[in-house]
């Protein structure tokens, strides 16, 4: 999924609610630890010493203050700034991220259900805090924000200890995990909540009767409404229904896997899906989108790629999908890649399904989503053997045209006029030319400022919205034409887009696929505009992105029965 950097930076950031910011890697992690787990029923306070041997390896042993009890870790690793460690005899595993500083850890702790468990240094182990009698609002509470073109529940579960008041904050529309809070204050009937994770603050108003708290909620200097009500328990708070998320047991074999990029030096992590039967099968490489993406693509509880390749394997299509580098277990840098990186990931992974016994080494294909949709004809350009693409929402033409057209749309779609939606647009313009113009890194600094404070943008939006500009990632995507490799990919390829696809818009994006692909002399393909789908290629009604969560349709059948079919065929 991609969103315009600039005018929707906003929308990015609440779109991110339940992510911790990138993180630099540190030297030694040795020490003492202490988080805060909240569990569906009492918070358990823990403490993770780790170890730090001669030759660098790590052990460590983790504790449960409220349980008395203590464990020797099965395995624990670092790299770079990725830690995990896992416990084996309990099925727990934790994924986090080390802070520049050493001085935090932000993650994922799962045993069944993922829970964030976020750690502290320790220098001086103390007894957990002792409860106390409930504040008068202790308890869930529950509000949405309504971020333009995005909806979000955000759920805030306050208890009081003798340490005073301490919260989680939990964004259920984009998954189960938890987020500790920096801090509590209540003053009267005001109370503030500050996340620093997330560079958010709550501030509001405590009803006389104390069943609801009308206030703001700022992120990154952009204020939103959020008015909050107490409610009964936690499993008030429904996951919204994805209903085609498949359900185990499968009626096919599933195989988590690695396998390394030997150019890159990373190793990706992914899961391969076989039909029953006898092979070998067709077999198909899923490529996500731009952003973090884990080998599911996840996206405010939609899971498109399990759906999809859970659909293609029952179809008998061996599929293998992956987390991007950098994301879930696969290694790499992802604020260092581009397009073309993320490419050699997909040749790696071509080159996995060739060593699989399971997979037709002569029908091994790619299908891509949205930036997926431009690495796949890049790897078919330069690898012969590839026997097909699909391309979902590929772009046609280079992201500075792309990115402008989808700021003018998106802003309509928000409720903007179209002589707003326009300036919005030009706006956009203004500054990707400054960004493909300027070669002087002080100056761009200089020059990207100045545009974006007189364009209105909050202070603290800026800095992060000139990094995200100045990415080796965004310069690239700029500048590069997708019709360079099209114009070579000789093998049979599909590219389909939803007609209400308000970021890689049809109109703007298929006609030039189409040309690239008769101008170097490709007679086998297929270029398709799919009536009432969106972007993700769920049917919709107007294509806006606050319809993505609210969509129980993960993907259209219409559009997973095009994809089958014609892969079937070739």
């Amino acid at each position: 999924m991609r969103i315009p950097i600039i005018s929707k930076l906003a929308i990015m950031a609440f779109a991110a609610l339940v992510l911790s910011p990138l993180s630099h890697a540190q030297t030694s992690i040795a020490g003492d630890w202490q988080g805060t787990l909240v569990t569906p029923g009492p918070q358990l306070h823990l403490l993770l010493h780790i170890t730090a041997a001669k030759d660098g390896s790590l052990s460590a042993t983790l504790d449960s203050v409220d349980q008395g009890a203590s464990f020797p870790l099965t395995t624990i690793s670092l790299k770079n700034s990725k830690l995990d460690f896992t416990f084996d005899p309990a099925h727990i595993s934790y994924e986090g991220t080390v802070n520049k500083d050493a001085t935090e850890i932000d993650g994922t702790f799962t045993q069944g259900l993922p829970l964030e468990l976020n750690f502290k240094r320790a220098p001086e182990l103390t007894a957990a805090p002792k409860p106390a009698a409930p504040s008068e609002i202790d308890g869930t509470w529950q509000g949405t924000l309504d971020a333009g073109v995005l909806k979000l529940r955000i759920v805030f579960k306050i208890v009081n200890t003798q340490e005073g008041l301490t919260a989680q904050m939990q964004s259920p529309d984009q998954g189960p995990a938890w987020r500790s809070v920096t801090s509590v204050i209540r003053k009267g009937n005001s109370l503030t909540i500050t996340i620093n994770g997330i560079q958010a603050t709550f501030e509001g108003k405590i009803s006389a009767d104390l069943s609801s708290m009308d206030g703001t909620f700022t992120q990154m200097g952009s204020p939103l409404p959020l008015a909050l009500k107490r409610i009964k328990d936690q499993s008030a708070v429904e996951p919204r229904r994805r209903p085609q998320n498949p359900v185990k047991p499968y009626p096919y074999r599933e195989e988590d896997v690695t396998y390394a990029n030997k150019a890159a030096g990373n190793t990706l992590a992914g899961t391969l899906t076989i039909p029953p039967g006898k092979g070998p099968f067709p077999a198909v490489l899923l490529i996500t989108g731009s952003g973090p993406n884990d080998r599911d693509e996840s996206l405010l509880g939609h899971k498109p790629f399990l759906v999809l390749s859970d659909y293609l394997t029952r179809k008998g299509i061996v599929v293998l999908r992956a987390d991007k580098r950098g994301i879930g277990k696969s290694t790499g840098d992802l604020a260092k890649a581009t397009t073309a990186d993320f490419a050699s990931d997909a040749e790696a992974g071509v080159a996995y399904l060739k060593s699989r016994p399971e997979a037709d080494p002569r029908k091994i294909g790619l299908i891509g989503h949205s930036e997926g949709g431009v690495v796949a004809p890049m790897v078919a350009a330069s690898d012969p053997g590839v026997a097909f693409v699909v391309m979902m929402a590929g772009d046609g033409v280079p992201g500075d045209q792309l990115i402008v057209e989808q700021t003018r749309l998106l802003a309509e779609a928000a409720g903007a006029s179209k002589e707003k939606a326009a300036e919005n647009a030009g706006q956009e313009r203004e500054v990707l030319a400054l960004v493909e113009s300027e070669k002087d890194a002080a100056a761009l600094d200089k020059k990207l400022r100045e545009k974006l404070a007189a364009d209105g943008m909050p202070e603290a939006q800026i800095g992060p919205s000139i990094r995200a500009l100045t990415s080796p990632w965004f310069r690239y995507l700029l500048t590069y034409d997708p019709a360079t490799a099209l114009r070579k990919v000789a093998c049979p390829v599909l590219a389909i887009n939803g007609s209400l696809d308000l970021q890689v818009p049809p109109a703007q994006n298929l006609p030039p696929i189409r040309k690239a692909l008769e101008d170097g002399g490709n007679k086998h393909y297929e270029v398709d505009e799919l009536p009432g789908l969106n972007h993700l290629f769920q049917t919709a009604k107007t294509g806006s992105l606050r319809e993505y969560g609210e969509i129980e349709e993960t993907m259209s059948p219409v559009a997973l029965d095009k994809m089958a079919s014609w892969i079937l065929k070739q």
